[in-house]
């Protein structure tokens, strides 16, 4: 790292998370304006009252104040606002399965059979996509041409009387009516597939497509290069499935050619979804001869052929006087096979996840991946079930709005049955999985202070009691997501596992059989009303339009894999934009750029540092920081997706960086959580714990304490919440925060300064030892000073130096006052002997949460670290 000259700057690039935010929001300013982007990505600035772009304020870096540069990355707009993206929603089936495919575990390296699993595991993803686009489809051909133009307007029909005879003696006419819209529909998923975020740049940090596992987080999050071929198979398949329900379904066999064709169709798109490349080419075989011959003529060709299909089946229908015996064929083939498909995940995940356990197996239970890395095939079954759901409730919602006599398929009856019973089933996984978490909140009594938070709030009992409650359910929050996951998928397996079990062998029709159907039909048509009503209200009011778009959020970071008919990837246009601009500053040597990034920011700042390193200079690599607030880079994203932000990736990103990732955590939120750290503990009065460094990983030295109160342990900022301060000239807020807010701690500059390589974490102190009763707590403070480790002075006297250092450079203070119990270092041979040898008989004893350290602030008079920069020299 270059040292600091004076005409050094430090650009500070923000990069804010879910449920979006406005530029005076992220920039923290009254006002701001755009200096770069296209009006979709926008660079904004502060400005001024005549909306003149200014700089950010002074960033104070140890004994200096460096000029900084705040700008901010706005992306929300991508993912949420006006109709057409909260209509986005309908398709969050599609999207969740295509997250599923990116949470398979990775492949083995050089090992064959874990390849072979891999590939296998992958073909059966896309071919679970493609089955769950054909049943919407087929679905809503149901409800349009079967519902509605062959049973409600059949010729003679009393159902909505108001509708001419002419019109209901035209077969044609009707075939069109229930036809032309579900065509549209088709069209329009065409076309969203076919959109992407236009990138405004093409420099900086573009990921090249690779061969090989991610190095560096997020290395194989590249553009598809199949998506083009998958589009046109999807739509394909689509069209065929819609021709499929005029024509009698796929094992009605028809001397008519269009059924034949239609049957081919089918089957030839399934198979090419399953023969395609893996598109991230993490695999050096796969089906690079299938993809040359889906070139652009070939596609065309397979469209054409769909969409004459559906056309002449328009023109020709048939008799349309009654219930068409091609809907429940397909809707119920289609589904028998989508389950066929799930549960071959789910069994082949067990031995995929098996063989890949090698790349976790050292690591902490709380570090490793939900479920085993089995995590993918209960999404993609939430996936499916919804989707199937979602088209059922519908039909259901529009029989009941046109006539409750008209018919729909025999398979929607096992579809009622399945939600009736997913519905029973979910109640008493609430009424047993709600004590329990109560139970877990409460545990202890609410009296019980953790370690962690006593250390982190010393002095201030009001805080801790109101923090421990917080941390406690932040706690049970995070850890037990990915079990609400599981419950969710083991509900819907309890529900098909009924629903087949009374289809298959017959089993008699219990006493509260109609019960549970009437219980479905009523949870199907909820399902369908409630998201339609959220896309309403989305469109309609701005705050709901962002709440919905918390699922975009979520779901859009990752490019179209296993299911192109998703929205288009924000992550592609935000992460080599950024980084484009990060390179634009670098250009300038005495700029140093750190990205900041909150919750979902984080993970687009951490790839976009990734990409960084992996294409600028020397020179300027060493320019670059990075800081994360709230981010779920280790609870969330290594867990849930292994072989795209692994565990490994991030700990070589960290030694990358050399000590220039800082990460602000707070205990309190429910959200984010640790990232360089883990197994932490407070032993001897100190926070201990294991983490990354310098490229590796293994124990840290102890925590030391910022001026302002927090605690850094390795690259983590553990925050006090509630805040200490008030503090002088700077903004304060009160009370939890939580998830939020994260810029309004004074501890912020600081991580700001340290990721730029201007200040380093040895500037803290430890918290002052306390003396227990009997003596305990003295061996402590002597094997702290004999190894070096940081001991603080009291709450009368300002931290004086000793003159030593510790072993991570951090300053060894000399405890002055002999107050409030605690006892100065030169008095510690007046302990009595034979304490002396019970405590060094052994390692020292753990003090309970009870006697933690404390600080008592006296009248008049402020702890240390909450006088902030008076501490310091004032500037000349």
């Amino acid at each position: 790292m270059p040292l600091p000259g004076p005409d050094t700057r430090v650009v500070e690039l923000r990069v804010h998370g879910i449920l979006g935010t406005t530029p005076d929001e992220l920039t923290e300013s009254v006002a701001s304006v755009d200096v770069a982007g296209d009006g979709v990505g926008r660079i904004v600035r502060p400005a001024d009252r005549l909306l003149r772009p200014v700089p950010g304020p002074m960033l104070s870096a140890g004994d200096r104040s460096v000029p900084r540069i705040v700008e901010g990355y706005v992306w929300g707009g991508m993912t949420s606002g006006g109709l057409s993206k909260a209509s986005w929603a309908l398709l969050f089936p599609f999207a969740l399965a295509n997250v599923a495919h990116w949470m398979l575990p990775p492949a083995r390296p050089g090992h064959r059979v874990s390849g072979l699993l891999s590939a296998v595991l992958r073909a059966l993803f896309r071919l679970s996509a493609l089955l769950l686009t054909t049943l919407f489809v087929s679905q809503l051909t149901v409800v349009l041409l079967d519902l509605v133009a062959a049973q409600c307007l059949r010729p003679g029909g009393t159902c909505q009387g108001w509708v001419p005879d002419a019109f209901r003696e035209v077969d044609q006419l009707r075939a069109f009516l229930g036809l032309l819209p579900v065509g549209l529909v088709v069209l329009l998923m065409h076309r969203l597939s076919r959109t992407s975020w236009r990138v405004t740049t093409g420099r900086g940090g573009s990921a090249q497509h690779s061969a090989r596992a991610p190095m560096l987080p997020g290395a194989n999050v590249v553009t598809d290069p199949d998506t083009a071929a998958l589009r046109v198979l999807h739509t394909t398949a689509a069209l065929a499935a819609m021709a499929l329900v005029a024509l009698g379904g796929p094992f009605a066999p028809s001397a008519d050619p269009r059924w034949l064709v239609a049957v081919l169709l089918l089957v030839g798109c399934a198979v090419g979804c399953g023969a395609l490349d893996d598109p991230t080419g993490m695999t050096e075989s796969g089906g690079r001869a299938l993809r040359t011959a889906l070139r652009r003529v070939p596609r065309r060709v397979l469209l054409t052929t769909g969409a004459v299909l559906v056309l002449s089946v328009a023109l020709l229908p048939g008799p349309l006087s009654g219930p068409l015996p091609g809907s429940g064929a397909v809707t119920g083939s289609i589904t028998a096979a989508m389950v066929l498909s799930c549960v071959a995940i789910a069994v082949l995940l067990l031995p995929a996840a098996a063989l890949a356990r090698p790349t976790w197996q050292d690591l902490p239970a709380d570090l490793r991946p939900w479920a085993g890395g089995w995590m993918g095939a209960p999404v993609l079954m939430i996936a499916c079930l919804l989707g199937n759901g979602f088209g059922a409730g519908l039909a259901f919602t529009v029989r009941q709005a046109l006539d409750p006599a008209l018919v729909l398929p025999a398979t929607y009856d096992d579809v009622t049955l399945f939600w009736g019973t997913g519905a029973v089933l979910a109640v008493l996984a609430a009424a047993l999985g709600g004590p329990w978490l109560l139970i877990r909140r409460w545990r202890g009594g609410p009296e019980e202070i953790p370690e962690e938070v006593a250390l982190l709030h010393a002095g201030r009992k009001e805080d801790q009691r109101s923090a421990a409650s917080a941390w406690k359910w932040a706690g049970l929050q995070r850890r037990n997501l990915h079990r609400v996951l599981l419950v969710i998928s083991g509900v819907l397996v309890g529900s098909t596992a009924v629903t087949l079990a009374a289809k298959t062998f017959g089993l008699p029709r219990w006493p509260f059989a109609d019960w549970l159907v009437g219980l479905g039909v009523l949870a199907l048509a909820a399902l369908a009303v409630g998201l339609l009503r959220m896309v309403y209200l989305a469109a309609v009011k701005p705050d709901a339009g962002r709440y919905l778009g918390v699922l975009c959020d979520l779901v859009l970071f990752w490019p179209r894999e296993a299911h192109p008919v998703v929205p288009p990837c924000y992550a592609m246009k935000v992460i080599p934009e950024l980084a484009a601009r990060a390179t634009e500053h670098l250009a300038d040597p005495n700029t140093r750029v750190v990205l900041v990034g909150h919750s979902q920011g984080s993970l687009l700042a951490a790839v976009t540092t990734a990409r960084l390193l992996e294409t600028l200079p020397e020179q300027d690599r060493e320019r670059v920081g990075l800081v994360t607030a709230g981010s779920q880079l280790q609870w969330a994203y290594p867990r849930a997706f292994p072989g795209v932000v692994p565990h490994y990736a991030l700990r070589d990103l960290a030694g990358s960086l050399e000590g220039r990732w800082r990460a602000l955590c707070r205990g309190t939120d429910p959200i984010g959580g640790a990232v360089s750290t883990w197994n932490r503990q407070v032993y001897g009065g100190t926070l201990i714990g294991v983490g990354f460094r310098e490229g590796s990983e293994g124990p840290l030295p102890p925590a030391t304490r910022g001026p302002t109160g927090a605690l850094v342990l390795g690259g983590d900022h553990w925050l006090p919440d509630p805040q200490r301060g008030p503090f002088a000239c700077r903004r304060w807020v009160p009370g939890v925060l939580g998830h939020s807010d994260y810029t309004g701690d004074p501890e912020w500059d600081r991580a700001v300064a340290m990721a730029a390589g201007l200040e380093s974490p040895a500037r803290g102190a430890s918290l002052p030892l306390q003396h227990q009763p009997g003596g305990r707590g003295v061996a402590p403070a002597a094997d702290s000073a004999a190894a070096g480790a940081p001991v603080s002075a009291g709450d009368d006297e300002p931290p004086t130096p000793a003159g030593a250092a510790s072993r991570d450079g951090a300053e060894v203070v000399t405890d002055r006052v002999a107050g409030n119990g605690a006892i100065p270092l030169d008095e510690v041979d007046a302990v009595p002997e034979e304490e002396t040898a019970r405590e060094t008989d052994g390692p020292p004893e753990r003090p309970e949460p009870a006697v933690l350290p404390e600080i008592t602030e006296p009248r008049a008079r402020t702890a240390p670290w909450e006088r902030g920069l008076s501490l310091r020299p004032s500037e000349r």
